[in-house]
């Protein structure tokens, strides 16, 4: 009996261990147990990546190779190597929208972070790399388990340039060095840090100037994107530049768009000389999925599929999302389009990916994560920081009065109304997975009050007032009325850009309504990706106040909840300029330029450009207690050292109308560091965000800018505290400007910066020697 009971133990043991952990993945090559290939090159562990990697070219047929340019790489059973789907997403959590991640017992879901636009309105570097780095322990457990990639084609760092972008959302917003360091951050989070080792593979996407899915019969499969060498250099490709230097990223995706007449995915200048030969990538390029089959068969840039796969292939593509380079690169190889060393040189750039993954190394527990499984999904720790990234990342943008924070003694009864009310899926945006759960707006308000909950309208299309009755009776019997409205993806998603900036349907009618009739204090919580025009509610003495919580995430109706009753504190700043509707009327998605043509009528975009009327600004965003600033310590005069034989050196005070090209500077470690006391006078603690912008030299129509983002910090302050916040602010980086002709160049002269919109300090910026400011 003590036998058979000792022996039970064991087998329940076992069993608890195989369903902890999850299904153990077998070797994807290299297979300890395969006598055949562990004495292989490609095998041995003892050599360099690249010595590894050119054994198993050197082995591979070229049938072979071709059907490894596609991201259903084939397997090649003769040398023990598995098949592969490179395509997986992971752009706010692990997601199930490629093909190479299934959500199945025991990885039913995946923790689901806010999207990207409200993670990045909390401006905060550390929580970005945190959120980085809780994806990529959950992405490594589904592989380890069998269910998962580890090759993640996000995040999306395209600059929001159009307010009717479908998939603004999925982005950092529309300042270029904002979602750069975003972009660096949360590559560094997914990856690690080691260059040989990484954690997972993230690939910043879609290189580059896309911005448009579906817009008044224009598609990104058809669109040519007219771009000048001044706008690609200064913001379209600067998230990307960061992205590579800055994160390390191991992939960058060319999009489905033309720039300039020339497929992004056949253009040697963005591809081989750009991303490959100037910003030095370690890693691949990959297409949007079938770029090569559309700019062959909808664009009509070739006029055989051979010529297509010769030219993606020799402009530096690597790997085809798609099955055009399996079907075609060997045709064109046999007609001379393509050599075989063009399709090798395609293969050492995936396959070191690999290598550097471990996929080689034999059994995947072996690898320095390969302890991780199903209990590292969906942790209390995991699903905490989606709750604290919603609270981070949600924006208050109007409080009128003393009303907010909602207090639990005055109202104890709180109608809640509007298609968003009860949200669960649409919390989480797209490109999103299986969440852990939700906690819904209705469900986060209902732990602090009892909720009366009427959803006024039945979706966001607000097609009707068939049920503003019996919302505007609830706002009558409550003592607050929260409104949850705003858009979805049936509004704004991939494929569906928006025809305007008002809420849906009826949902102003319902708002107002609704306020006019509330017995109680009225805020209205407002869900979208990009912005909308509520200068209604703005205006709206009764509307006593105005969140913006974006797509919040899994948690999203818990930070809500808490930010309305005060249990956090906003801090929050908008990432994108929110404008009137009537700005549409003066510029077509189509028209790429971002600065303005007063003559023409054409207003520019984003804040950077466009001095015009505004809903809200981009960096708005309040809080429940009151900041000062105090500047402690500045420069007023920073001396820019010069390249290049000096024919004497002299401090030049006169040079309004001069800038030197960044090229000619010794950049190194210039920086100009601002010391800037940050005071709460408030009685709650809060953490802040500091946003500070330059306002370069006159320039007139050299650049034309109205002001750029140079530095952000976030800083905790105690209530009645003070904190001094240090702020480094880089020369060439951040107070260059871009010329008519795309070159970087630093004015010099007065730059004026403005602190927390309420500080400005100039400095004059003076070339250390006269003889090297040419052109």
């Amino acid at each position: 009996m003590g036998g058979s009971s000792l022996l039970f133990s064991v087998v329940l043991l076992v069993l608890v261990v195989v369903l902890s952990s999850g299904e153990a993945r077998e070797p994807f090559a290299c297979d300890p147990k395969d006598g055949n290939t562990k004495k292989m090159g490609f095998c041995k562990v003892s050599l360099t990546i690249g010595e590894r990697v050119n054994d198993l070219i050197g082995r591979l047929r070229m049938e072979e190779k071709v059907r490894l340019l596609v991201n259903n790489a084939a397997a090649v059973p003769r040398i023990g190597i598995k098949g592969y789907e490179w395509w997986s997403e992971a752009l706010h959590g692990v997601s199930n929208v490629g093909p190479g991640t299934k959500f199945t017992p025991p990885f039913p879901a995946a923790t689901s972070f806010p999207q990207v636009i409200t993670t990045v309105a909390s401006f905060n570097l550390s929580l970005w790399e945190a959120i980085g780095r809780v994806v990529s322990d959950e992405a490594r457990a589904m592989y380890n388990g069998g269910t998962a990639g580890l090759t993640y084609w996000s995040p999306n760092v395209n600059i929001f340039r159009d307010p009717r972008w479908g998939r603004g959302q999925e982005t950092p917003g529309e300042d270029p060095v904002l979602a750069g360091r975003y972009a660096a951050s949360y590559v560094r989070g997914l990856q690690g840090t080691d260059a040989n080792r990484l954690k997972v593979a993230a690939c910043c996407k879609h290189f580059t100037a896309y911005d448009l899915d579906n817009w008044n019969g224009v598609d990104r499969f058809h669109f040519n994107a007219q771009v000048s060498k001044q706008d690609i250099e200064d913001t379209f490709d600067v998230p990307f530049r960061m992205c590579v230097n800055e994160g390390k990223v191991a992939s960058v995706m060319c999009s489905y768009n033309q720039v300039n007449g020339v497929p992004t995915c056949a253009d040697p200048n963005l591809l081989k000389k750009t991303i490959r030969a100037q910003w030095h990538l370690h890693g691949y390029i990959v297409s949007d999925c079938d770029s090569v089959g559309v700019f062959y068969s909808n664009q009509h840039y070739t006029s055989t599929p051979e010529e297509a796969a010769a030219d993606a292939i020799k402009a530096g593509l690597d790997l085809d999302c798609g099955p055009f380079l399996a079907v075609h690169t060997q045709d064109a190889v046999k007609k001379g389009l393509l050599s075989e060393a063009d399709v090798n040189g395609a293969l050492v750039n995936t396959l070191t990916v690999q290598m550097r993954l471990g996929m080689f190394d034999g059994e995947p527990s072996a690898h320095p994560y390969g302890n991780l499984g199903p209990k590292d999904v969906c942790t209390p720790a995991h699903q905490n920081l989606a709750l604290e990234a919603a609270t981070q990342g949600i924006v208050l943008l109007k409080n009128n009065g003393p009303v907010l924070p909602l207090s639990t003694h005055r109202h104890r009864t709180v109608a809640v109304i509007g298609p968003n009310s009860n949200a669960t899926v649409t919390m989480i945006g797209n490109y999103a997975g299986i969440a852990c759960g939700y906690t819904s707006p209705l469900q986060g308000i209902g732990r602090y009050a009892q909720v009366i909950h009427r959803v006024g309208c039945e979706n966001v299309a607000c097609g009707n007032e068939n049920q503003f009755g019996p919302a505007i009776n609830a706002a009558r019997q409550a003592d607050a009325t929260v409104l949850v409205m705003g858009l979805d993806q049936s509004i704004e998603a991939e494929t569906v850009d928006r025809v305007g900036l008002f809420l849906p349907g009826r949902q102003q009618d319902l708002v107002s309504k609704v306020a006019a009739a509330s017995k109680g204090p009225t805020i209205l919580v407002l869900m979208s990706g990009g912005p909308v025009d509520v200068t209604f509610a703005k205006n709206d003495p009764r509307v006593v106040g105005i969140f913006w919580a974006g797509y919040p995430g899994q948690a999203g109706g818990a930070a809500i909840a808490d930010l309305l009753f005060g249990k956090a504190n906003p801090g929050g700043k908008l990432p994108v300029t929110w404008y009137p509707h009537e700005y549409l009327t003066k510029l077509p998605m189509t028209n790429m330029g971002m600065r303005a043509r007063k003559k023409a009528g054409y207003p520019g975009r984003t804040y950077r450009f466009y001095n015009g009327p505004v809903v809200y600004p981009f960096g708005h965003g309040l809080t429940y207690t009151h900041f000062v600033h105090t500047l402690a310590s500045a420069p007023t005069v920073v001396s820019v050292p010069l390249n290049g034989h000096r024919h004497g050196h002299a401090n030049v005070t006169n040079f309004s109308n001069r800038a030197i090209r960044v090229t000619h500077a010794r950049c190194g470690k210039l920086f100009i560091t601002l010391q800037v006391d940050v005071k709460n006078v408030g009685s709650r603690d809060a953490t802040h965000t500091l946003l500070v912008f330059s306002v370069p030299p006159p320039g007139g129509a050299q650049w034309a800018l109205e002001k750029q983002l140079v530095a952000f910090e976030k800083v905790h302050v105690p209530a009645n505290a003070q904190q001094r916040v240090r702020v480094n602010i880089h020369v060439c980086k951040l107070l260059s400007v871009v010329d008519t002709s795309g070159i970087r160049r630093i004015p010099m002269g007065q730059h004026s910066l403005h602190i927390a919109d309420v500080l400005q300090h100039s400095v004059s910026l003076q070339a250390a020697a006269l003889g090297i400011i040419k052109s």
